[in-house]
């Protein structure tokens, strides 16, 4: 897909599984079910999916995924597959690490920056070792200090290292990032989430992350039990769904393991994602 100057590429980061209760918060089983079919253990699939934007000098990386650094326990927990893999994705594209020249964290939750590091026996060192590590700086200062709600959401060790390392470029607010490439602030997920919109001035691409991590949850009341402020997440929702059903924005998701992009629309019954 192509916007303007650049060329857009999704990149699969990992497959696992969480709770379908907890991705679905108070929408009753029987409803959600339907799309996203529960094991044993009522985990459904999710994939963590990057999206890599080529253009103007630049290669852009939004999102590192869940990584591969697990114990067995974690991995049986959260059903982690071994044959995702984000490095492995950037090369059938045709990239190399190095050529990374920034690396977009929408946030630091471990499903989606746990992939930005790599221990290769002397501890986490950048896996994009070019790029700058790009990052809310308030985002940053909750995730060193966060809630006990959602301290479990958090692996410091994916990210202190660029920390410490000078890598991390601390931002502060919305902005157009790069010519073409605008940042949204969304905080009913979490404090300080960025959303990526990519656009040449009529054509237009936001990168999802957990305000609306599949297809199904452009319904605006099917949010997540792991939002801090759920009543903001529905504000947040409509607001930008909003705009998204007015000005004909694709959405790309991160975590549906069917659906990459889509279209929304304004209908009776509220938002519904249509094939973008």
């Amino acid at each position: 897909m192509k916007i303007g100057r650049y060329t857009l590429f999704p990149a699969p980061a990992g497959r696992f599984r969480l709770d379908g209760g907890a991705m679905f918060g108070v929408v009753p089983k029987v409803l959600w079910s339907k799309a996203h079919p529960a094991d044993e253990q009522n985990r459904i699939e999710l994939v963590s999916r990057s999206l890599l934007v080529s253009g103007g000098g630049k290669l852009v990386l939004v999102n590192t995924g869940i990584g591969q650094s697990w114990s067995e326990k974690e991995r049986s927990m959260y059903a982690i597959s071994e044959a995702v893999r984000l490095e492995r994705s950037l090369e059938e594209l045709g990239f190399r690490p190095e050529e990374v020249t920034h690396v977009v964290q929408t946030h630091l939750h471990f499903d989606h920056a746990g992939g930005g590091t790599v221990d290769r026996g002397r501890g986490p060192e950048p896996l994009f070792p070019r790029a700058e590590y790009c990052v809310q700086k308030r985002h940053f200062q909750w995730a060193q200090a966060p809630s006990e709600r959602d301290r479990a959401s958090f692996r410091p060790d994916a990210w202190e290292c660029l920390a410490r390392s000078g890598r991390l470029r601390m931002l502060e607010g919305e902005e157009e990032f790069l010519p073409g490439l605008f940042l949204h602030l969304v905080h009913g997920h979490t404090p300080h989430q960025q959303l990526l919109r990519v656009t040449d001035g009529s054509a237009n691409l936001l990168f999802c992350s957990d305000l609306v991590p599949f297809a199904s949850q452009v319904r605006v009341p099917w949010i997540m039990s792991y939002d801090l402020n759920p009543l903001q997440t529905v504000e947040e929702k409509n607001r930008l769904l909003g705009r998204a059903a007015d000005e004909g924005w694709v959405l790309f998701l991160e975590h549906d393991p069917a659906v990459v992009t889509c279209r929304v629309r304004q209908t009776p019954k509220g938002f519904e994602a249509i094939p973008s």
